[in-house]
């Protein structure tokens, strides 16, 4: 028997009150990310998980000897076409998926070995596991689970470190031709009128600022399947309520207004010392010779170096400008297992011929039974 072997209890606690205070300071000691805050977590579970037909899947992990909460897998049963899926909370707005734990508690649970065969009992039955958007493996969730090694994902993430003062950072991430160029936009877009560039301080100026990020939003993507996930009401109302309780302390809302009106939005979370973006919106057909989503980004990474902030999180999607800012890129990787003859088959389809890799993803990949395809 391992010596560490009963050292934790495990159960399934689908009621788990994420605004606890004993989640909150478990959070605040673990290695998880800013998509695994209390807030946000519970806008997950109550609003966006019932509207996907989602169910409650939290693991809970307490110390034998005190029972003090020793971590969190925040998860979810979904049903995607045929399949039984369990997965992270994640229902398409969370980019970094985590434990709740320090990666002294996960080494340590990693030794129990009944504690983690409880563990993998719980979980089922299921179809397939799926956990994506992996940073690192500080924390091999795979081995928890007893899944297969896990891969890399064909997407990265991208986040650049900021130094004071301003002006020295932008040399070093954007160097001196595309400060030049900025510096021309700037000079332009002050012609158009009154600009000005600051955070949302009140229920008010948070809702102008969202609605107007829906209204941005919606004709940018009306081409790609449904369209934008802001302009369902569920997703909708949840980013709205993240952005307003967390309001100074979790979320930064950014707003550029020409004139009084707002023009460009940025909707941050915040982290430590790292702002993490993870939705924009634009006045493009207004403002798109003047370049104004860089001059927003711009305008972000000084507010948040006069912050005392050091980084600035793109997050997951390799868009070009995040490289143009000093972005650096993270490689992401996913963990899947079957946990059935159906899931095993499913997964072989997907690294087949790409006809039938398109027919598997239709079935297990990817949306919600009850939702269809969006772009955050």
């Amino acid at each position: 028997m391992n010596k560490n072997d009963d050292a934790f209890d495990v159960c399934i606690d689908d009621a788990f009150d994420f605004l606890s205070e004993e989640y909150a300071t478990l959070f605040d000691g673990s290695d998880a990310t800013a998509f695994q805050h209390p807030l946000w977590l519970d806008s997950l579970y109550r609003k966006l998980a019932p509207a996907a037909a989602a169910k409650p899947l939290v693991v809970v992990v307490r110390s034998r000897a005190t029972g003090a909460l020793a971590a969190v897998l925040p998860m979810l049963r979904v049903r995607r076409g045929p399949m039984r899926t369990i997965e992270f909370a994640d229902l398409r707005v969370s980019d970094y998926l985590a434990p709740v734990c320090s990666i002294k508690t996960f080494a340590e649970l990693l030794q129990d070995g009944r504690t983690c065969q409880k563990l993998r009992q719980l979980l089922r039955p299921f179809d397939l596991l799926r956990i994506p958007k992996l940073l690192d493996a500080k924390m091999p969730i795979e081995n928890l689970f007893g899944a297969p090694h896990r891969s890399l994902m064909d997407t990265n993430a991208y986040a650049t470190v900021l130094a004071a003062p301003f002006e020295q950072w932008q040399l070093n991430a954007l160097g001196k031709s595309y400060m030049k160029e900025l510096a021309k936009k700037w000079r332009q877009i002050h012609k158009k009128g009154t600009l000005t560039f600051s955070c949302c301080n009140d229920a008010a100026s948070i809702g102008e600022a969202m609605e107007t990020m829906r209204k941005f939003r919606g004709p940018r993507f009306h081409a790609q399947g449904d369209g934008d996930l802001l302009q369902r009401p569920e997703y909708f109302d949840f980013y709205s309520s993240v952005a307003l309780r967390g309001m100074g302390s979790f979320t930064r809302l950014y707003a550029m207004k020409m004139d009084g009106n707002v023009i460009a939005t940025a909707l941050g979370l915040i982290h430590r010392d790292s702002l993490l973006v993870v939705m924009t919106a634009f006045d493009v057909e207004g403002y798109k010779s003047q370049s104004i989503g860089a001059l927003t980004f711009e305008s972000v990474a000084k507010d948040c170096i006069e912050r005392g902030g050091r980084v600035l999180d793109f997050t997951i999607g390799d868009e070009p400008y995040k490289m143009q800012f000093g972005g650096q890129p993270t490689p992401m990787s996913s963990v899947t297992q079957a946990g059935s003859a159906a899931g095993s088959l499913a997964l072989f389809a997907l690294k087949q011929a790409p006809w039938i890799k398109q027919a598997a993803k239709r079935v297990t990949d990817l949306r919600p039974i009850r939702t269809s395809t969006g772009t955050r």
